[in-house]
C-alpha cells in the first residue's frame, strides 16, 4: 500500500489525505461506472435511424417471426431515434446507424414488410392503411397493427422518415402524372371483385375503373395499379406517301391504302382520318384494345382498310374515281359506327390521289380521250345552236325591220289619205269661198246694174279688174260695128291682157 501512496503525484496527495478512505472508495466506483455507463451509452445523428440487434438475455423469437417484437434475441422492432442512448452493452447489443429514408420529389415509395401476418387467401397486397405513419411504426405494425407481411398497398409520399429497414423495404419510383391531353386509366390488382359485362368497376374494386383520372399528380402503387395513359386529343393519320405536319406516323408514315374496284383494276388511295378518345371513353378502350398503339394498329387501321377495300369491290374504277365525295361520305359513315363500338370518336376523313400512273394511267387516259371529244363534240353543239340563234335573230331583225318598214308605210298611207282629205276639204272650203265671193259680188253686181245699168256695171268691175291686174286701159282690140260698145273693147282688151299674165307665168 506504500508503495501505491509513493506512485500518487505529490500534488494530489493532500486531496486523498482529506476525503478519507470510504469516500475514496465511492469516487472510485463513480469513475468506473462513468466508464462503463459511457461504454455502453450510442449517439445516434439527426438524420440517422438506430437498428438494434439483442445478442443475449432476450430467449428466442417465436416460430416465423424475424423481427422482434418483446425484446426477444434478435433484431428488434422499435429503432433508436436520434440522441443519447444508454445501457446498450455492446456485449448485449448491436447498433447499425443507417440514414434516414426520404422519398424524393416527384416520386413515391413502395413499401414491403418482411414480417407480419400472412396476407389473405386471393390477394397479393395488404390492404391500405388509413394513417401510413402508423403503418411503417414497426412495433405497432407488428403488434397492435396486425400488419401484413409482404407488399403494401399504402405508398409513402415525398419527405423523410425514421424506418426500420430491416423491416420494411422501400423502393422509389415515379408518381402518376397525367399531362395536359392525356388521361390515365387505371386497372387495379387488388379491391372486391367485381363481374361486369363490359369489364369496366367502380373505383377502388379490382379490374379497369370505369372513371379515368384526369390532370394532376396521383400517389398511386403503381405496382398493385396499373397505369395506360391515354391521348384525348385529335389524332390526326395519314395513309399516304407523304405526311403532313402534326400527323401520327409513328416510326414512318402509314402506306395508301391498295384497293380492288369491280371491273379488276387494283389502285392505291391516299387517305387522311381525324380521331380521338373522349375522356369517359378511354376505360372502355383500354378495356377492350389498350394503349394508344393498340387502338390505331388493332382497331382504326384494319377497319379504314377494310372499309375502303369493301366499298372499292362495289364500283368500277372510274365510278370510284369520278365519285370521290361519295365515297368519303360513306366510308366516313361507316368508320364512325366501327370506330365508336370501341370508344374511338371518328371526327375526319379525306381521300386525297386516287390510282397513280401504274395503275390508272390507261383508263384515265382513256377517259381523258373521251371527254376531250365529248368537250368537243359539246361545242360543236354549242356553236351548232348558237348559229341556229344568230339565224333566229337574224330573221328576228329583218322581220323587224320589215315590220317597220310596213308600219312606215302603213302611216306613210294614213299621212297621204289625210293628206288628201286635207286638200279635199281645202279645195272644197275654197271652192265654197270661191262661190260665196261670186255669189257675193253677183249679188253686188245685180244691186249696182239695177241702179246704174248694166253697162256701166260691167265697166265699173272692168276698170276694178284692170286696177288689180296691172292691165293697160289702151284697147288692143278695135270697136267697129254695131252692137258694139266701148264696154266690149274694154273687156276684149282686159281678157287678152290676162291671157298673156298667164303665158308668161307658165313659161317661166
Amino acid at each position: 500500500m506504500e508503495n501505491d501512496w509513493e506512485d500518487i503525484p505529490v500534488q494530489s496527495r493532500g486531496f486523498f489525505r482529506g476525503i478519507g478512505p470510504v469516500a475514496f472508495i465511492v469516487l472510485v466506483l463513480m469513475i468506473l461506472f462513468a466508464a462503463v455507463l459511457l461504454l455502453s451509452t450510442v449517439k445516434i445523428g439527426g438524420t440517422q435511424v438506430g437498428i438494434v440487434e439483442k445478442k443475449l438475455g432476450g430467449g428466442a423469437m417465436p416460430s416465423g417471426r424475424v423481427i422482434a417484437v418483446n425484446r426477444e434475441n434478435g433484431i428488434q422492432a422499435q429503432v433508436l431515434t436520434p440522441g443519447w442512448h444508454f445501457f446498450y452493452w455492446s456485449w448485449q447489443y448491436s447498433i447499425k446507424k443507417v440514414p434516414w429514408t426520404e422519398i424524393e420529389e416527384g416520386k413515391v415509395g413502395l413499401v414491403t414488410a418482411k414480417d407480419g401476418r400472412t396476407l389473405p387467401p386471393n390477394t397479393i397486397y395488404a390492404p391500405e392503411w388509413d394513417q401510413p405513419d402508423k403503418m411503417i411504426t414497426a412495433d405497432y405494425f407488428l403488434g397492435e397493427g396486425n400488419g401484413y407481411k409482404g407488399p403494401q398497398l399504402t405508398v409513402l409520399k415525398p419527405g423523410a422518415y425514421r424506418i426500420n429497414t430491416e423491416l420494411f423495404e422501400v423502393t422509389q419510383v415515379p408518381v402518376v402524372n397525367v399531362k395536359v391531353g392525356t388521361v390515365a386509366v387505371i386497372k387495379s390488382n387488388v379491391g372486391e371483385i367485381a363481374q361486369t359485362e363490359d369489364r369496366l368497376v367502380e373505383v377502388g374494386q379490382r379490374g379497369i375503373w370505369n372513371k379515368p383520372l384526369t390532370e394532376g399528380q396521383y400517389y398511386l402503387n403503381t405496382k398493385a395499379n396499373e397505369v395506360t395513359m391515354i391521348d384525348i386529343r385529335q389524332i390526326k393519320v395519314s395513309y399516304t406517301k407523304e405526311v403532313e405536319s402534326g400527323e401520327r406516323t409513328k416510326d414512318q408514315p402509314l402506306k395508301p391504302i391498295t384497293v380492288r374496284s369491280s371491273d379488276g383494276f387494283t389502285f392505291p388511295v391516299d387517305v387522311r382520318i381525324t380521331y380521338r378518345i373522349e375522356p369517359q371513353n378511354a376505360p372502355l378502350a383500354v378495356a377492350m384494345i389498350g394503349d394508344n398503339d393498340f387502338i390505331l394498329d388493332k382497331v382504326v387501321t384494319p377497319r379504314v382498310r377494310a372499309t375502303f377495300r369493301n366499298n372499292a369491290e362495289k364500283v368500277k374504277a372510274l365510278d370510284y374515281v369520278q365519285n370521290r365525295s361519295h365515297q368519303e361520305q360513306q366510308s366516313a359513315e361507316m368508320l364512325k359506327t366501327d370506330l365508336a363500338k370501341y370508344g374511338a370518336t371518328f371526327l375526319e376523313l379525306s381521300i386525297g390521289d386516287i390510282g397513280d400512273e401504274a395503275s390508272l394511267g390507261t383508263l384515265l387516259k382513256t377517259q381523258t380521250d373521251r371527254e376531250i371529244a365529248l368537250q368537243e363534240q359539246a361545242t360543236f353543239e354549242e356553236q351548232q345552236r348558237a348559229a341556229e340563234k344568230k339565224k333566229a335573230l337574224t330573221k328576228t331583225t329583218q322581220e323587224a325591220e320589215e315590220e317597220k318598214r310596213l308600219a312606215t308605210a302603213a302611216y306613210g298611207v294614213k299621212i297621204a289619205e289625210q293628206d288628201k282629205q286635207k286638200r279635199i276639204i281645202g279645195a272644197q272650203a275654197e271652192a265654197e269661198q270661191v262661190r260665196l265671193v261670186a255669189e257675193a259680188k253677183a249679188q253686188a253686181y245685180r244691186l249696182i246694174s239695177e241702179v246704174l245699168g248694166a253697162d256701166n256695171a260691167a265697166l265699173i268691175e272692168i276698170m276694178k279688174v284692170a286696177s288689180e291686174t296691172g292691165v293697160k286701159i289702151t284697147p288692143d282690140v278695135m270697136v267697129g260695128g254695131p252692137g258694139s260698145g266701148m264696154t266690149d273693147a274694154l273687156m276684149g282688151t282686159v281678157l287678152k291682157g290676162m291671157l298673156n299674165k298667164e303665158s308668161s307665168a307658165t313659161k317661166k
